[in-house]
């Protein structure tokens, strides 16, 4: 893992430069500009900007694990988009969905006052603690950095707004406190650092949907969040397609080979390396056989094999 310093300087980078471009404490960074960072997304996208992966592909997303993703997305270069050691309300339930992000800083009275000042004026509702989870929209994932410091995001209270606006779980690098009240909510789930009984206090809103570190992980708004028992994935929404078709044939591909072994028709060394062309074929005609099976042509086959490390 990465060292303490290392985190300081990430973590410094990102506040000066999103100090620059963002034109007032707590603001959403600018619409033009979130559009400018996620430019490789070229679907439907918020109001404010931030990309909305589909439904459908956040149902997909469901159904494949989180190491294959982590795979995929470091064989094509994005090597911080994981993190791990997480306290997990849940563990049988994966919380998966788009990110809408939040981040909290050490407070400073002058800083606060300001920030308090200009919501009231703009009839901005509730604490600052309370403005990202009242952005929230069904699907969302609010993912929170407050580098781990003590003293609780949410309690039971607002996690019930949480999972009312969402439909979905958190991601803090924070604490959370309440643990009971929150396991009793049907549905929803949290990966924190830990739980306790501490109130938030001594931090203020410093970055309202805008890109934020978690851990040693970066995250954009928009970014699909897969959360599991084996940590945290933040696939960039552009990547979303990709990584879920291609952890899909990776889980095809493992029932095929399980089956060719079972059968006697391959051995170990020939399915679990990359595949001769007699292979190939055998695979497409296993999917004729077996319409529960996703199709694939021929070419993208060959396209899911050229960088296997699966």
């Amino acid at each position: 893992m990465f060292s303490k310093n290392y985190r300081f300087y990430l973590s410094l980078i990102f506040v000066c430069f999103f100090g620059l471009v963002s034109t007032v404490f707590a603001q959403a960074i600018p619409k033009d500009e979130l559009i400018f960072l996620t430019s490789a997304w070229k679907g439907e996208r918020f109001a404010d900007g931030r990309p909305r992966i589909s439904d459908d592909l956040v149902k997909r997303a469901r159904e494949i694990g989180i190491e294959e993703a982590w795979q995929i997305l470091n064989n094509e270069g994005y090597l911080y988009q994981y993190e791990r050691n997480w306290k997990i309300l849940h563990e049988e339930v994966k919380v998966v969905g788009r990110a809408l992000t939040a981040q909290f800083m050490p407070i400073r009275p002058d800083v606060e006052k300001n920030i308090v000042d200009r919501a009231a004026k703009e009839g901005r509702a509730g604490r600052h603690l309370h403005w990202p989870i009242n952005m929230l929209t069904q699907g969302d994932v609010y993912v929170a950095d407050n580098k781990g410091r003590v003293g609780s995001l949410m309690g039971d209270n607002l996690g019930n707004v949480i999972y009312k606006n969402s439909g979905n779980g958190v991601v803090f690098d924070g604490f959370a406190r309440d643990v009971d009240g929150l396991a009793d909510i049907k549905g929803f789930n949290a990966h924190v650092r830990d739980f306790a009984p501490q109130f938030l206090q001594g931090v203020v809103l410093m970055g309202l949907n805008t890109p934020i570190t978690i851990g040693a992980a970066i995250v954009l708004p928009g970014d699909l969040v897969i959360a599991g028992r084996a940590g945290v994935v933040f696939i960039p929404a552009h990547m979303a397609e990709l990584v879920v078709s291609t952890a899909e044939f990776i889980a095809s591909k493992d029932r095929f080979g399980h089956e060719m072994i079972r059968s006697g028709t391959y051995n170990a060394n020939e399915v679990d390396t990359q595949w001769t062309d007699p292979i190939k074929v055998e695979y497409l005609k296993w999917l004729d056989r077996n319409p529960a099976e996703k199709k694939i042509s021929r070419a993208q086959l060959d396209q899911f094999m050229s960088k296997r490390t699966y």
